[in-house]
């Protein structure tokens, strides 16, 4: 299980790495291609469609705990029905959501929003055209579930890769060619499509015998049962996420909202990434929940949880104190002083907000999305009333405050709350064992690099002098005390039998 777990877990990680890089690399190009405010309405416009995507009650958490269930049990009519039931429901979902997404593009770029009248048409075209891309991106959700149910991260992973790869490439090339913001969006509706259609192809190599089965009252009762409150989270985090964006645009205006966005999407991008590595655990902890195997979920938790916060930690020390040089030579001076101290505080709000992805995931496979929703909730409804008096009062440096004010107060109490309740690990062990290791030590590393990064940071060479040698200390703090002693003589065998194999196939 432990390896298995393992390799889904990379195969998850680099599905998201690797496009995550090439994003990040294609930013500062799209922007000098659309311009701030160009750029500042394509923001907008994502928001949008994201905020739209509330409606959709996340069928696939009961869908990937149910299929997982069916599977180990070999239920293969069980399994379709379950995958009928999720495909019907969010083709519905798609169109309701395309529908209103077409029907009130002219009110929401025109009537909400302060988007310049220059930008108003091709914003308002651009918002219609991405009611397909919506309608495609609720099916492609629900497709790439499915492998993922059956413990194929690999296959739901190289799509990913592939298409988040080409798509940010192809961008740029439609940018170049002298297209702008509506054909950026046409490009990523056709890349949508094709993407379901690619992972249907998948789906019916994996399930050769699949049929369309309508379930029972009692299975849809069932998945919706579950469903429904990890839709409460869903919505939560979804409206938490794109509200932000949204109180920028009608306060600030789409220039502000370009400097948040380029500095938030870096760090949760950034930060975002090892949710890749626990977001296997569902599937993982559903399995070992049903099988009464507490013991082996609180061994591979805490060894999760170990590994997991030390490499959010060492990400973070990287961004928070590195964020002015990052976006200065990334993007442009203007926005390393517009967006530094955003960039810096959204990382740390996204660090804090990581420490609860694992205990959530084990809580839901436990049979308790109910708890997971509620606070979900809770945080959503007081943390956007804390980020809009933020962006009032001090724009986006405030709106950055108050996430982290926010992710202070509920992931704590959230984590105080599972421990020993609905998820079997105490919260002292998992402080122990779990942060201990990787923390305290990278609390040092990040004193010295401020530290060095103040004292002695004078230019592009300095700074990346500054920033290997913080990489180098944080490498060896991981290996020497967060990775543990039977990982480490794996590691260590492996890589020399790998340097023996280029040593014999060199001779």
């Amino acid at each position: 299980m432990q390896l298995r777990l393992a390799r889904n877990a990379w195969s998850n990680l680099l599905g998201a790495a690797i496009p995550a890089l090439v994003m990040l690399g294609t930013v500062p190009l799209v922007v000098a291609g659309l311009g701030e405010a160009g750029y500042g309405v394509y923001a907008l416009v994502t928001a949008i469609v994201g905020y739209f995507a509330v409606i959709d009650i996340n069928v696939t958490a009961g869908s990937v705990k149910y299929i997982a269930e069916f599977s180990a049990r070999r239920d293969e009519d069980k399994i379709f029905q379950t995958m009928s039931f999720g495909l019907a429901v969010y083709t519905v979902i798609g169109l309701l959501g395309a529908l209103g997404l077409f029907l009130g593009a002219g009110w929401f770029v025109t009537g909400v929003f302060a988007v310049p009248a220059r930008l108003a048409p091709e914003a308002t075209a651009t918002l219609q055209l991405a009611a397909l891309g919506f309608l495609a991106g609720q099916v492609q959700s629900y497709l790439n579930s499915v492998p993922q149910s059956l413990m194929r991260y690999d296959i739901s992973a190289r799509l990913e890769m592939v298409f988040g790869t080409l798509v940010p490439l192809a961008t740029v090339g439609v940018l170049v060619l002298g297209h702008g913001l509506f054909e950026i969006v046409l490009l990523r509706v056709v890349a949508g499509s094709i993407h379901c259609a690619i992972l249907w192809r998948a789906i019916r190599r994996l399930l050769p015998r699949a049929r369309w089965r309508w379930p029972g009252a009692r299975l849809r009762a069932e998945l919706l049962g579950f469903s429904a409150y990890s839709f409460l989270s869903r919505l939560a985090t979804l409206s938490y996420a794109h509200a932000d964006k949204l109180v920028i645009g009608a306060l600030v205006g789409v220039t502000g909202l370009a400097y948040f966005t380029v500095a938030a999407t870096l760090a949760t991008r950034v930060l975002g990434l090892s949710f890749r590595l626990s977001g296997v655990f569902f599937p993982a902890a559903s399995a070992l929940a049903a099988s009464g195997e507490l013991v082996r979920l609180d061994r591979i938790y805490l060894k999760a949880t170990r590994y997991v916060v030390y490499l959010n930690a060492a990400i973070l020390v990287l961004v928070a104190v590195f964020a002015h040089q990052l976006l200065g030579y990334w993007m442009n001076p203007d926005f390393a002083r517009n967006g530094a101290l955003v960039l810096a505080v959204m990382a740390l709000s996204q660090f804090v907000d990581s420490l609860t992805s694992l205990p959530s995931l084990v809580n839901d496979g436990m049979g308790h999305p109910r708890v997971s929703g509620l606070f979900a909730v809770a945080r959503a409804l007081a943390g956007l009333g804390i980020v809009y008096i933020g962006v009032a009062g001090w724009g986006i440096d405030g709106a950055a405050w108050g996430h982290l004010v926010a992710s202070l107060v509920f992931s704590g109490a959230f984590l105080l709350y599972v421990h020993g309740r609905t998820v079997p690990t105490g919260l002292g062990r998992l402080l122990g064992q779990g942060y201990a290791p990787g923390l305290a030590g990278v609390a040092l590393v990040a004193v010295a690099a401020s530290a060095a990064e103040q004292l002695f940071d004078r230019g592009l060479w300095d700074f990346v002098c500054i920033l290997g040698v913080t990489v180098l200390l944080l490498g060896v703090h991981g290996a020497l005390f967060v990775l543990e002693r039977d990982d480490r003589h794996l590691a260590w065998t492996r890589l020399k039998a790998g340097l023996a194999r280029r040593q014999a196939a060199g001779g």
